[in-house]
């Protein structure tokens, strides 16, 4: 399944008046809002079960979509309201994720270690694309891992697909394997304290560097020091700011590929100039932290609901075909990543107290 193909058909239905009106969007995103709550579910049985939760809705909303689509005997029916929830609700919530970042907060940490975040992940994008290609994995499969395994894991491998073009087939099989690896990152990560001989400070780069997720930085600092927990996700949050320039350089090297002169709006996606608009929003005071904060919960449920169509958009029979090799590009990324963060700590001299 392709997704840009999905996407454009979906934008050609939206502007047909008829078929709009005949509601062709309302069975797809309908199973999409009932595999995400699903999804949701899931999670918090898992929080009761065992007092966390180890798999996010995020991940069990690709899964259980995933499994609901071996099962439906009709899935041209669900189609365009499954492409539509997988590409307009995504780019939605990241616009609304720009509202949790403040200018000043960036600002006060100081340049340098803005700048080395954005020359670690420089390297480990290179790195990381340079794996999966001498694993001869395709192009656009090494440009998921390596934007997933450098920026921000699942958001950035969903935000980078339709820029480049990938199959949904491509987009599950590197978060998938992201997942896994993230989930295991943030039981092993605590133990570089010692090992290393990090301060607070430091591990919270680290870990701001190293783990996918936001909340799973909060999962892998917390048992250190609240410092730890504040470093890591200032560091990880101006990591997610890298997610704008990649796009935008991939939209510029994607169509000159294929001959074209890309549009500005597609150069620059609108969705990235609404997450600086939010930003510049809550730098002013326009956005107060308790609005900040419910846009940040829409977000997230708007985050869930487009990872549920991706599951639905999947064939579970051709993702494991590329299990092997994927896993293996993955491995080795995360390697370059945490080798190049410790780098950084050592160099700014945060590796100790």
């Amino acid at each position: 399944m392709d997704f840009q193909a999905h996407f454009w058909r979906m934008e050609n239905l939206i502007k047909n008046r008829r078929n709009f009106g005949n509601a062709s969007l309302f069975p797809g995103v309908l199973l999409s809002a009932l595999v995400s709550g699903l999804a949701f579910c899931a999670e918090q049985l898992e929080r009761w079960l065992t007092g966390g939760a180890w798999v996010e809705a995020l991940v069990l909303a690709i899964l259980i979509g995933a499994l609901c689509r071996l099962a439906l005997r009709r899935p041209a029916l669900f189609d365009p309201g499954i492409a539509f929830s997988a590409k307009y609700f995504l780019e939605i919530a990241i616009v609304l994720l720009g509202a949790s970042v403040s200018a000043a907060a960036v600002t006060e940490m100081g340049l340098p270690l803005i700048a080395a975040i954005a020359v670690v992940v420089g390297i480990a994008l290179s790195a990381s694309y340079a794996i999966g290609r001498g694993l001869g994995l395709s192009r656009p499969v090494a440009l998921l891992i390596a934007c997933g395994n450098s920026i921000c894991g699942n958001s950035a491998i969903a935000a980078t697909a339709p820029v480049i073009r990938a199959d949904a087939e491509d987009v599950a099989s590197s978060i998938a394997f992201t997942a896994v690896l993230g989930m295991l990152t943030v039981l092993a990560l605590p133990a570089l304290v010692p090992l290393l001989g990090l301060s607070a400070t430091g591990y919270g780069v680290m870990a701001g560097m190293t783990v996918y997720a936001v909340p799973q930085v909060l999962a892998a600092t917390a048992p250190v020091s609240a410092l730890s927990i504040q470093v890591g996700t200032f560091v990880k949050l101006v990591r997610v700011l890298m997610l704008g320039p990649v796009i935008f350089l991939l939209s510029l090297v994607s169509g000159k590929a294929r001959g074209e002169r890309p549009a500005l709006h597609r150069m620059v996606p609108w969705f990235i100039l609404g997450f600086l608009a939010l930003l510049v929003a809550r730098s002013t005071g326009l956005v107060d932290a308790a609005l900040a904060a419910r846009m940040n919960g829409v977000a997230t449920g708007l985050t869930i609901l487009s990872m549920a169509a991706l599951g639905l958009g999947i064939d579970l029979r051709r993702v494991m075909h590329a299990g092997p090799r994927v896993t293996v590009a993955v491995v080795l990324s995360l390697g370059v990543l945490v080798a190049a963060s410790y780098a950084m700590v050592l160099l700014l001299n945060l590796a100790t107290a």
